[in-house]
């Protein structure tokens, strides 16, 4: 059975954060071995960088200067932070990863390829010149991480950008009119083997017969072509406003994973939001309103209300609600979201336990006339009982005798490493729940126990280590 299990030190370089997670991987022996022989058992280990610019992310006003326009042609560039970040995640990584390697040209080249493959992976953006300009970055990445140079990559996705500009153009001429289903033609969706377009009109047959395809399909259900169009045409447009919103961020993120990933497919980069939402899956709370958000043709839905959070206790906000501004405290200034990304959405409404936020939404029954009003929640810690370990017990006959057993699901190895701090006598982990789980399994006189792991995604290595401690003696 394979387990995943992670460790972390932070460190602060003037108001940089790193956070290392050294996650380890191992098949446990079915024997009973002492937690610390289960170490021996280490197949590989695989670390991950977590960089915090801001522990609380991004300021508000840069929030909205990064959703106030959508522009095709707005050429990304590195915020100042980003040569230093890469320059220390790049040290730090040749001097602590469990896998020793050399950053060289080969290296480099391995860097290149993944970089590409994250942007254009069926080859259906890019263009053969292109390709054939970029290769004078191929055996250069190495020296590029080394003193922070991140013109490169930056160059690399902004070309993508505007080759996926191109591509949505020619999707809108394209769905004009119906296509010809009567023609005998063959289409490849898998593209990964094929060779780069040389011209735009080769790309554009590409394209033709993708977008046939597409329709095809939808035909086969009994769709007409005007809801087909429809359709096709949100798809690509949702697609390409994604990629408009990307931040410098979001392509830092992109490049220093092709690196990392070069080196280890389970070592990763995480951006500050990426990380303050990996810390939340961890703890298994965070500070706000209670609410699960989702994007729908440019409107942040409320797409299920935590039970016992604020939101749910106040009433005011329900499923299916449209948050179109967020505000903050008794007199912020009303911030329109509409067509904003959904993480900066949340980053909005995120806040800390006891301050207020204004919310203006349409009301889910208000999908006719529109008409929206103003709530107020104040923010508390809500808990994430959901995502917790929890048990069942199933009755099993066998050869005519029924076993009562307890099934224990553990879905990651979690623990609040703030609270833990703090010294919070509450605070959340697995192996707290765990055995409060096996004390009641206990009082139901269960016969045996299983523990299922099928879903576990990681976590704290310390955490498991903890958790085997209650199965094992010694």
């Amino acid at each position: 059975m394979q387990l995943i299990f992670s460790i972390f030190a932070t460190q602060k370089i003037n108001y940089f954060f790193e956070t290392i997670l050294l996650s380890y991987m191992y098949y446990r022996n079915q024997k009973r071995i002492k937690a610390v022989e289960l170490m021996k058992k280490i197949l590989f280990l695989t670390l991950l960088i977590v960089a915090l610019i801001s522990c609380k992310g991004q300021s508000i006003d840069k929030l909205i200067a990064k959703n106030k326009e959508i522009d095709s042609t707005k050429v990304l560039l590195p915020d100042p932070e980003h040569s230093q970040n890469n320059r220390l995640i790049t040290q730090l990584i040749s001097r602590y990863h469990y896998k020793k390697f050399d950053l060289n040209d080969s290296l480099s080249s391995i860097i290149f390829d993944n970089y590409i493959k994250m942007l254009d992976n069926n080859k259906v953006y890019f263009l053969k010149s292109d390709l054939d300009e970029f290769e004078n970055y191929r055996y250069k990445f190495d020296d590029f991480l080394l003193t922070g140079t991140l013109d490169a990559g930056y160059t690399i996705f902004n070309r993508y950008k505007e080759r996926l500009a191109e591509r949505i153009q020619y999707v809108n001429q394209e769905l004009e009119e119906e296509f010809d289903y009567s023609l005998d033609e063959t289409f490849i969706p898998n593209r990964r083997e094929a060779e780069w377009a040389d011209t735009k009109e080769e790309l554009d047959e590409i394209w033709r017969k993708r977008l046939k395809n597409d329709a095809l399909n939808r035909k086969l259900d009994g769709r007409d072509w005007g809801d087909i169009a429809k359709t096709l045409r949100g798809r690509y447009h949702r697609y390409h406003r994604i990629i408009l919103q990307y931040a410098p961020e979001d392509v830092f993120q992109l490049y220093m994973n092709a690196y990392t990933e070069a080196i280890d497919p389970h070592t990763s980069y995480f951006s500050p939001i990426t990380s303050e939402n990996f810390n939340i899956d961890m703890s298994l709370s965070l500070e706000g309103i209670g609410a699960q958000l989702t994007s729908e043709d440019d409107y942040t839905k409320v797409s299920r209300i935590i039970p016992g959070g604020p939101a749910d206790k106040s009433g005011l906000l329900k499923k299916d609600d449209r948050i179109i501004a967020v505000a903050q405290g008794e007199d912020g200034e009303m911030v329109d979201v509409v067509g904003w990304r959904l993480d900066d959405v949340v980053q909005l409404i995120r806040g800390e336990k006891g301050t207020l936020v204004r919310l203006t939404v349409i009301p889910a029954e208000a999908e006719l006339n529109m008409s929206s009003k103003e709530i107020q929640i104040v923010r508390d810690k809500v808990k994430l009982e959901d995502q917790a370990a929890k048990s069942e017990i199933i009755l099993l006959n066998h050869e005519g005798i029924e076993y009562k057993i307890g099934v224990i699901d553990i879905p990651a190895f979690y623990i609040d490493f703030e609270g833990q701090r703090r010294g919070d006598p509450d605070y959340k982990s697995t192996t707290r729940d765990v055995k409060l789980l096996l004390e009641e399994l206990k009082k139901e006189n269960v016969d045996g126990v299983i523990v299922d792991l099928r879903e576990n995604g990681g976590g704290s290595l310390q955490e498991a280590i903890e958790l085997t401690g209650l199965f094992i003696e010694e």
